[in-house]
């Protein structure tokens, strides 16, 4: 195990207020595309805090190791499945914001 330097603490106190920023956000927002917005931070927060548990810090003896490939494929996976899952929920967002109008103009061609 490494022990924290000072820029691994800066890392892990910004990821730390992403996260919280992202929650309050959520919690508080009242419209629909603030939450999304406020995923997408708390999202981005749990990223940096993975990208920073990556870090294995220096071997014995060794000038620089590799981070863990396996948190780096996590970061890559989870990146991909937060744009997908922030498109699609961008599109039901719109799709709401049309149903009201396209339901009064089917309701006014059905009539007579």
């Amino acid at each position: 195990m490494t022990d924290l330097s000072p820029q691994l603490l800066l890392y892990v106190g910004t990821a730390a207020g992403l996260f919280a920023i992202g929650l309050y956000g959520f919690i508080v927002g009242p419209q629909t595309l603030r939450r999304i917005l406020a995923l997408n931070i708390t999202g981005a927060g749990i990223f940096m805090l993975m990208v920073v548990l990556a870090y294995r810090g220096l071997a014995d003896g060794a000038a620089v190791t590799s981070p863990d490939p396996v948190l780096q494929a996590l970061i890559l996976t989870g990146l991909v499945v937060a744009v997908s899952a922030t498109a699609f929920a961008l599109a039901l967002l719109a799709r709401l914001k049309q149903a009201p109008a396209a339901q009064d103009a089917l309701g006014q061609e059905q009539k007579p």
